[in-house]
């Protein structure tokens, strides 16, 4: 029997970057337990007056955040308030399939275009990796605003 997995990031700001990997994946929040978004409404607003009205003190209403694939297919990602920095390189990361189908320097042009656009929203470029086949079609490695690396491929 498969299983389902949740991947959890530590981060000192559960929300920006739990927002940044929605611009990544196309991912979205889901709304807080037992309220019914319309359709257009934003969750994170949601989020915002559910924790009022369940009392959390405003210090701890960004200890946690949450997104999701919006067709379910994707693991959750869940973001978890941590006190200390990130220590070193990440031993898991996530590999972002930006250019499926996509070969050579078309791949790469394709690889450069989302790495601008997730530079422009925070992302740090690392270095790119040029195509060696048959081995490895070229990647390029960059971190989130917290430093988590990961790579589009």
């Amino acid at each position: 029997m498969s299983r389902h997995v949740q991947i959890t990031f530590d981060a000192h700001d559960p929300r920006a970057l739990s927002s940044f990997w929605c611009d990544v994946l196309g991912y979205v929040h889901p709304g807080p337990p037992g309220v019914d978004l319309p359709e257009g409404a934003d969750p994170l607003a949601a989020w915002d007056d559910f924790l009022v009205r369940v009392g959390v003190p405003p210090e701890e209403r960004n200890r946690a955040s949450a997104i999701e694939d919006p067709d379910g297919h994707g693991p959750r990602l869940f973001f978890q308030q941590v006190p200390e920095d990130k220590a070193g390189k990440n031993r898991v990361h996530l590999d972002v399939r930006a250019a499926p189908g996509l070969h050579g320097e078309e791949r790469m042009a394709a690889l450069e275009a989302e790495c601008d656009r997730l530079v422009a929203r925070g992302a740090t470029r690392v270095r790119r990796h040029e195509p060696a086949p048959p081995m490895s079609a070229g990647f390029i490695v960059l971190t989130d605003p917290e430093g988590n690396e990961f790579c589009l491929d």
